[in-house]
């Protein structure tokens, strides 16, 4: 068929539509935007990309599926192999309805760039390679929709010595660089991370921070028995004080220490950590444990915002909607001049800034462009990232 035909073309793409999902470390559901995406491609330099989304989708994950992720964290071969092909379902069927909302067909749309649920990320150190694994098979989105799906980001970066995080760098660069001004873009997931950029692509530099959500999540779990996932707004935290004792021993956390590049996810600050660390403060309530652990997640996300001395923040992310967190947050930066914006500021949901920013490195990718930044992830050299399931 023609429309194949144009999809599977090398030919370099100045506009394409391209659907981008994400499900993060918080594995609470998937995230998707249909955006339109020009650039100068044919430019020697880097490109020029405006990107407008046409619509947006989340697809909640059911209780079960959320429950069997979580036991693939450390679950076996067969699991985490009948998941890859389930995910790939969900997100498959994300697409058509998302499609359906956008009042599109697949054969209008260049391709989908998905990054998977990430299961476990093995970071790079010394002389020993990393290693990371995203499931929610490619294939199988491509199949279901007709659309050439590319997935699978991380790796290449990983192949080139980095390590495959964050990946968003030059997505942030590309549609938030500005001559003049040092802006850094702060995604608060279940482990938070900041992009800082100046309009130039070689000052760009991001790295993992540390918790975001996802020790508040955990102690959430803890204290109830799995009957509530998260702290609403903050409520909870809110309600309680922070238990000095505690947060002190938060602190001296070794990756607090690292030196970017770096990364990091559940397997450092998941259900195993909060549990020991909590086990280990035995008199804390339920509602002092949310409010030290939101106090901890804002500290050293101000700690390094403050740092880089930035004119402005730009919050994305499920965090930017801890009420509680945005406003320590926001209390913690006071005096630094530094002006704190949401994402939708710019007319990009906070939920779907990061599923926009693959939709990005998916057009680069057709394009054969590089998407990474190695400055940020530590790899020796640009790549072109992801693999491409044609449909």
């Amino acid at each position: 068929m023609k429309s194949e035909n144009k999809r599977h073309t090398a030919k370099p793409l100045a506009e394409a539509l391209v659907i981008g999902i994400m499900s993060g470390t918080s594995h609470d559901g998937a995230d998707l935007v249909l955006a339109n995406i020009k650039g100068d491609v044919n430019s020697a330099h880097e490109p020029h990309i405006k990107a407008q989304i046409i619509a947006a989708h989340y697809t909640p994950f059911r209780t079960a599926l959320r429950n069997q992720i979580r036991e693939a964290f450390s679950g076996s071969a067969e699991l985490i192999c009948r998941l890859n092909f389930s995910l790939g379902e969900i997100y498959a069927a994300a697409v058509t309805e998302l499609l359906e909302k956008a009042g599109m067909t697949s054969h209008e749309i260049s391709a989908v760039a998905s990054h998977g649920q990430t299961i476990y990320h093995i970071p790079p150190a010394g002389k020993r390679p990393g290693s990371t694994l995203q499931i929610g098979e490619a294939d199988v989105i491509a199949q279901r929709t007709g659309i050439m799906t590319i997935a699978d980001f991380r790796t290449r970066d990983m192949a080139a010595g980095g390590h495959g995080a964050p990946l968003v760098p030059m997505a942030d660069h590309l549609l938030f660089g500005k001559q003049g001004q040092r802006r850094t873009l702060l995604n608060i997931g279940g482990i938070s991370n900041v992009t800082i950029v100046t309009g130039l692509a070689a000052d760009t530099l991001a790295y993992d921070i540390g918790p975001g959500n996802c020790m508040i999540d955990e102690a959430v779990r803890y204290f109830t028995g799995g009957k509530k996932t998260y702290d609403r707004n903050g409520a909870l935290a809110r309600s309680g004080n922070v238990d000095s004792s505690f947060l002190k021993a938060l602190l001296v956390h070794p990756f607090l220490k690292k030196r970017p590049p770096k990364s990091t996810g559940r397997e450092v600050f998941g259900e195993s950590y909060t549990k020991s660390i909590l086990a280990k403060h035995p008199g804390l309530t339920q509602e002092d444990a949310a409010a030290t652990l939101t106090e901890f997640s804002a500290e050293v996300i101000a700690r390094s915002i403050r740092v880089h001395e930035v004119d402005e923040v730009i919050v994305s992310g499920g965090g930017a909607k801890n009420i509680f967190m945005m406003e320590r947050l926001i209390q913690k930066l006071q005096g630094n001049e530094t002006v704190v914006n949401l994402s939708s500021v710019y007319g990009i949901p906070e939920d779907s800034k990061e599923a926009l920013c693959f939709a990005v490195l998916g057009y680069l990718s057709l394009n054969r462009l590089h998407g990474n930044v190695p400055v940020a992830t530590g790899a020796t050299h640009s790549v072109v990232l992801g693999k491409i399931s044609l449909p």
